[in-house]
Formats: C-alpha cells, sequence, structure tokens
C-alpha cells in the first residue's frame, strides 16, 4: 500500500508541492489521488489571522493516483483562511473534509465521490 502523500499550492514557486513523510518529494502542475483527507491546521490558521501572512498550514492528504476515472462529475474545492476553518464546496461553501478522488491542478481542487 502506498504512503499518503500532502500537496499544497507553494505561493513562493506558483506550484503544487507534494509531500511525503515532511520531505518535498517533487514539484507539478496537477496531482491525483484517492482516499482524501483535506485537513486544515487551526494552530497554522490562528497564525494567519493573527500575522495577515499566508503560511503552509493546509492539505490535500491522500494516495497517488494516475488520473480520473472515467464519466464522473466533478466538484470544486477552495480554502480561504480568513474565511473558512475548512476546506469548502465552492459551490455551497459546505464544508468537505473527505472524498474519493481529488485532482489538484495548479490552484485548482476538483472532487470526485
Amino acid at each position: 500500500m502506498k504512503a499518503k502523500h500532502k500537496v499544497y499550492y507553494n505561493l513562493h514557486k506558483h506550484c503544487l508541492s507534494i509531500m511525503l513523510r515532511g520531505k518535498v518529494l517533487e514539484h507539478s502542475s496537477e496531482f491525483f489521488l484517492r482516499d482524501v483527507e483535506f485537513r486544515v491546521s487551526q494552530a497554522g490558521r490562528d497564525r494567519v489571522l493573527r500575522e495577515k501572512r499566508k503560511n503552509v498550514h493546509a492539505f490535500v492528504c491522500g494516495t497517488p493516483d494516475d488520473g480520473w476515472p472515467i464519466d464522473q462529475n466533478e466538484r470544486k474545492v477552495t480554502y480561504n483562511p480568513y474565511k473558512f476553518n475548512s476546506f469548502v464546496y465552492s459551490d455551497t461553501l459546505e464544508p468537505v473534509y473527505k472524498a474519493k478522488w481529488v485532482g489538484v491542478i495548479n490552484r485548482d481542487i476538483f472532487v470526485l465521490n
């Protein structure tokens, strides 16, 4: 079984950073995962709110996958530490914590359940 990877958007490099066991393995413009958890460190978010400066504290975590299953409807997910304490669906602003498949493409996060 493959280990869980953490993915976040790197504001300095303008790409995705893919981490495993605390180390950045690679940078990419897209990454696909399955059995996903959306994680937000409350302490990191509190620091963003206090300092008004972004830091890495929110991740899409899951098992790497090759791509999308065929014929699935996707929903977009977003995270803004100034507005939300979790990742949310873009259309309803309903919190989302888990998903079956996720594609992270540049700054966009797409969910398939």
